[in-house]
C-alpha cells in the first residue's frame, strides 16, 4: 500500500515450525484486553483448519464474526502472496468489528484491514502476504488476542492510524518486523503499542519499530524469544518518521523508559 513503509523483499525462507508453547497467563497490564476472553490453548500450538474457502473479493465484517477455524485464502485478484503495493485484504473490518477463530492460508494478499477499532481473536496466518493486518482510523483501540503469524517477508502488523494497539498471547515466527508504526505515511500520529505474553521465534529482525519524533511508545512485557541465542532480534527499533514517503532514518535501539518501555527482565530467551 502506498502509505506504508516497505522494506526490501526477503527471499523465500525455510519453513520452520514453532516449538514449545506459551501459556495463556493473566495479562500483566490488565487494562489492555479488559472484557476479552483469552484463548486457553498455548499460543504456539498451530491449529488445523476446519475446511477451506477461497476469497476472490474482500469480505466485509461488522459486529462479531466467528470463522469456526475455517481456512481462508486468496484467489483471483486476491491471489498474491508477494509484497506488491496496493493489494486488497481478504477481510475488511468495520469500526468496532471482531473477527475470531480464523485461519488465513496462502496466498494471503494483504490479510486484514481494520477501518477503526477492532478485535482479532485467535486468528492465525500460515504464510503472511504483504502484511498480516493493517490498523487504520484515528484515536482508536485495536486488540489482537491469541493467534499467530509466520513467514512474513516484511511486517506482520502495520499500524497506520492513531491510538493504541494491544497484542497479547500471540506467536510470531519468521518475520522482518513484528509490528511497525508507519514510518512514512502521508498522515502521521502518536501511536502506542503494547505487546504482552507473546512468543517470538527466530528468524526475525525487529519486534517493534516506532517513530520517536511523533511520540510513539512500545511497551514489551513477558516476551519469550525462541531460537535467538545470539540476541540478534532487536526488541525496539527507533526511527525518525516522516510524511513524505521517504525511507525513515534509524534513531537508536534499547530501553529508555519513554519510547522503548521494557527491561531485560521482560525478555526471556530459550
Amino acid at each position: 500500500m502506498t502509505d506504508q513503509q516497505h522494506g526490501t523483499q526477503l527471499g523465500i525462507r525455510k519453513r520452520r515450525m514453532i516449538v514449545g508453547g506459551l501459556g495463556a497467563v493473566a495479562l500483566t497490564v490488565g487494562a489492555l484486553t479488559s472484557g476479552l476472553t483469552l484463548p486457553s490453548a498455548m499460543a504456539a500450538t498451530w491449529p488445523s483448519a476446519n475446511g477451506s474457502e477461497a476469497v476472490g473479493t474482500p469480505k466485509p465484517i461488522s459486529g462479531t464474526v466467528d470463522g469456526g477455524m475455517k481456512r481462508y485464502y486468496g484467489t483471483g485478484d486476491l491471489g498474491s502472496g508477494g509484497q506488491d503495493e496496493n493489494q486488497e485484504p481478504l477481510f475488511k473490518l468495520a469500526d468496532g468489528a471482531t473477527l475470531k477463530n480464523v485461519i488465513i492460508g496462502a496466498p494471503a494478499s494483504d490479510g486484514i484491514h481494520c477501518a477503526g477499532s477492532c478485535t482479532l481473536q485467535n486468528v492465525w496466518w500460515e504464510d503472511v502476504g504483504e502484511d498480516a493486518a493493517t490498523f487504520r482510523g484515528t484515536g482508536k483501540t485495536f486488540n489482537v488476542v491469541g493467534g499467530g503469524a509466520r513467514k512474513a517477508a516484511d511486517k506482520i502488523f502495520q499500524f497506520n492510524g492513531s491510538g493504541t494497539l494491544n497484542i497479547s498471547n500471540f506467536a510470531g515466527q519468521d518475520f522482518k518486523t513484528f509490528v511497525r508504526s508507519c514510518g512514512n505515511c502521508s498522515s502521521q500520529y502518536k501511536r502506542t503499542i503494547n505487546v504482552t505474553n507473546t512468543e517470538i521465534t527466530a528468524p526475525g529482525g525487529v519486534i517493534g519499530g516506532i517513530n520517536t519524533n511523533y511520540g510513539d511508545s512500545l511497551t514489551l512485557r513477558s516476551i519469550t524469544i525462541v531460537g535467538d541465542s545470539g540476541k540478534k532480534i532487536v526488541p525496539c527499533q527507533k526511527y525518525i518518521g516522516n510524511n513524505t514517503g521517504a525511507e525513515p532514518t534509524k534513531n537508536g535501539t534499547g530501553p529508555d523508559s519513554t519510547y522503548c518501555k521494557y527491561s531485560s527482565s521482560d525478555l526471556t530467551y530459550r
